[in-house]
């Protein structure tokens, strides 16, 4: 396919359209080595930390359990198990606010812990991963409960075992990590290259590919000299892996502009990377792929970004799943007086939490304190059709026009000019004149389209009930009457038929017949002698 010319081609440098180039706010987070954040006395841990559905507790409130123990077992192929980041007791099993735009709570798991940090029984390290089929290795990325990453948090397994009928020729692992401040992945590429190797030729393996491509942001030197160094002390193990530097320009870090400026192939409209013979996955993912193959850790722990302007001491830290972001924060030195908002994430994808009191997630790379007057919100003015929105936009959509159908709610149109390829950069909104929030205009349309196809899906279930219930009762008449003729045939058979019973009933009704004849001939002999009388 040519997604393997391409990954074995000599490097050639595509583009995308659009893009930004923004300040990067990197240096801030990136001035120290990453150290492990404190054990908190209590962890907070939502049973849905990723796509699919949401993990099914199995232990009960007072149950002591040990580090790395399950916790919540993944229900369905689509989900992802949950596992003790440190050993305690469970104190409840209760709604608990998390980290969502909505602010709303969900159920979690709630841990205190005890300090003492005793390990579970862990699985066996796999250390000879060849020997090895890849149903076994997506079992244990399973069983570890790994997701992606990067933010979308699509359970690993899954995306480790792709539709049969579809080749998979390349594997891509994204460093590129473009948006401001967020520093996780650039500072895990440093500390943790060798890991990250050793977890793509783990999922390289699964996939049953040989070419890989590592593909990072070229602001990222010291990060791109780890992977280097690491690749060459694998040696042969390595051949057909590839390490490429991309341009730092907002938002090169998106899957399916990394794939573009990588390989020059196009995902489809509203497709995904494996349909054009190619996975991608985060590097952070491949750590934790490499953490349970090899040493049969689960995914309990990760990377997160601390950092902004509202923090006295932005750094990046190792960081328990379930730690609450207020004691991540007093760790930085805490809260500038001037903090004004704290969003998760980065400054163009991320969102404000409601407090500081909710967890950190699987999928949480940044906690972002901002202040001053840059957070205060710009007076949103009329269109005036510049097209600024257009020239950025690295999806080559028509935000403008977007724009319009989504105010007009419009929402047939809005999917004609392709509104959910919108990959929600903000991009359009940063450059816009009129300070007009697009992003949340593009958000409100996605809402309402898919509430209105849950409802047109329940309004056709019901109606495919009702026919099914009219369809039941018709097929239940028919059926009573086939029945009925079926009796009347078969005693029509009986009365008919050759037999010895012919004779006996027909003595029966000529001796029912005589009996009937002598009772008139009585009645009219006695109704003469009255009148002879």
């Amino acid at each position: 396919m040519v997604a393997r010319s391409l990954a074995q081609a000599p490097f050639r440098l595509w583009t995308f359209n659009g893009g930004l180039r923004l300040a990067s706010h990197k240096a801030e987070s990136t001035w120290a080595a990453v150290t492990h954040a404190a054990l908190p006395k209590r962890l907070i841990l939502p049973l849905q930390q990723h796509i699919g559905s949401a993990a099914k507790v199995i232990v009960a409130a007072g149950e002591r359990v040990r580090k790395g123990q399950l916790l919540a077992k993944a229900d369905g192929y689509i989900s992802a198990g949950l596992h003790a980041p440190s050993s305690g007791t469970v104190a409840a099993l209760r709604e608990h606010p998390i980290a969502h735009p909505s602010g709303f709570s969900a159920s979690c798991v709630i841990l205190e812990t005890d300090g003492l940090e005793e390990w579970c029984e862990l699985p066996p390290p796999l250390a000879d991963y060849l020997a090895v089929t890849p149903a076994e290795l997506r079992q244990r990325v399973r069983d570890a409960g790994i997701v992606g990453l990067g933010g979308a948090c699509f359970p690993s397994a899954v995306k480790l075992n792709p539709d049969p009928s579809v080749r998979i020729d390349l594997l891509i692992l994204n460093g590129a990590e473009c948006e401001p401040y967020i520093t996780c992945d650039d500072m895990l590429m440093r500390e943790r290259a060798r890991q990250i190797i050793g977890g793509l030729l783990i999922m390289r393996h699964a996939l049953q590919v040989k070419a890989a491509i590592i593909g990072i942001e070229d602001n990222k030197p010291e990060a791109y000299a780890a992977l280097v160094r690491a690749l060459a002390e694998y040696g042969m193990e390595v051949e057909g892996i590839s390490i490429r530097t991309v341009p730092t320009l907002y938002p090169a870090g998106g899957e399916k502009q990394l794939l573009r400026v990588l390989t020059g192939c196009e995902v489809p409209s509203q497709g995904i990377p494996a349909e054009i013979g190619m996975v991608c996955h985060n590097v952070g993912t491949a750590a934790a792929v490499f953490d349970a193959v090899m040493e049969g850790r689960p995914l309990i722990s990760r990377y997160v970004t601390i950092t902004g302007d509202g923090v006295r001491n932005p750094r990046v830290l190792d960081v328990l799943i379930g730690t609450p972001i207020s004691e991540l924060i007093e760790q930085c030195g805490g809260y500038n007086r001037e903090v004004k908002r704290l969003l998760m994430g980065g400054p163009m994808m991320g969102f404000a939490l409601q407090s500081d009191e909710v967890p950190v997630a699987k999928g949480t790379n940044c906690i972002l304190a901002t202040g001053g007057l840059e957070t205060e919100p710009a007076p949103v003015m009329p269109c005036i059709r510049c097209g600024a929105c257009m020239d950025v936009c690295p999806a080559n959509l028509l935000p403008q026009q977007l724009y319009w159908h989504a105010r007009s709610k419009e929402f047939d149109r809005l999917q004609d000019y392709h509104l959910f390829d919108c990959i929600e950069c903000g991009c359009c909104a940063v450059v816009c004149p009129s300070h007009i929030p697009l992003i949340q205009y593009y958000r409100f349309a996605k809402t309402e389209i898919w509430a209105q196809q849950r409802e047109k899906q329940k309004a056709d279930l019901a109606r495919r009930r009702h026919e099914f219930h009219l369809e039941r009762i018709e097929r239940e008449k028919q059926e009573k009457a086939a029945k009925l003729r079926q009796k009347k045939a078969a005693l029509q058979e009986t009365f008919t038929a050759e037999d010895p019973r012919k004779a006996v009933i027909a003595a029966a009704v000529a001796r029912a017949t005589a009996k009937q004849a002598d009772a008139k001939l009585v009645t009219t002999a006695d109704a003469a002698r009255e009148r002879d009388t």
